[in-house]
């Protein structure tokens, strides 16, 4: 998937938490992350978060989506932790580039299987990841608070990544920058 001109796909960085935050704050009113919890997983040898920016040689870029995954090394499971569009920007792929970036760094980590939760009150969502060959597999009632909506929990099996240029690092296409500036 590529996206539409004026965008750019990078690794989040831990300076990015203000701007993922924000976006956070606003997509997600009642059950935001704590800054703590995301910049945990900002740093956690285990994550895989990205970002969406604008590109606009006339002004700052400006983080519009970002999204995050989960999986221990050498884990065949891997879980999709978040994924956010700023309100402006829907409708434009934005959601499906940051998806399936995830599944594909999922892929180069070895992952088999792919879990997450969606809100049951969140038709769009779910159409997204039924696109991509999630299945509704369990229903956890309650699951987001304060509002005490249920939580799809859907589940899909990944086909085994092709071999890439990236060779066995497990280091994606758009991740060395991003391990590059970490020292």
């Amino acid at each position: 998937m590529s996206l539409p001109d004026g965008f750019r796909l990078r690794r989040a960085h831990p300076q990015d938490l203000d701007d993922i935050m924000w976006l956070e704050h606003v997509s997600f009113p009642t059950d935001a992350w704590s800054a703590s919890q995301m910049s945990g997983e900002l740093y956690s040898p285990h994550g895989y978060y990205i970002v969406i920016e604008t590109v606009d040689e006339s002004a700052a870029p400006t983080v519009v989506g970002y999204a995050g995954l989960s999986s221990l090394a050498g884990n065949p499971v891997a879980d999709v932790q978040t994924i956010a569009v700023a309100a402006e920007q829907r409708g434009k792929g934005l959601g499906r580039v940051l998806f399936s970036e995830l599944l594909d760094e999922a892929r180069r980590r070895g992952v088999h299987e792919v879990f997450l939760e969606v809100r049951a009150d969140n038709p769009v969502a779910q159409a997204m990841y039924t696109a991509f060959g999630f299945e509704h597999i369990a229903t956890r009632p309650r699951y987001y608070q304060p509002d005490g909506v249920d939580a799809w929990v859907m589940r899909a099996e990944l086909a085994a990544a092709a071999p890439t240029s990236a060779g066995t690092s497990g280091v994606g296409p758009i991740g060395q920058e991003a391990l590059d500036e970490r020292g």
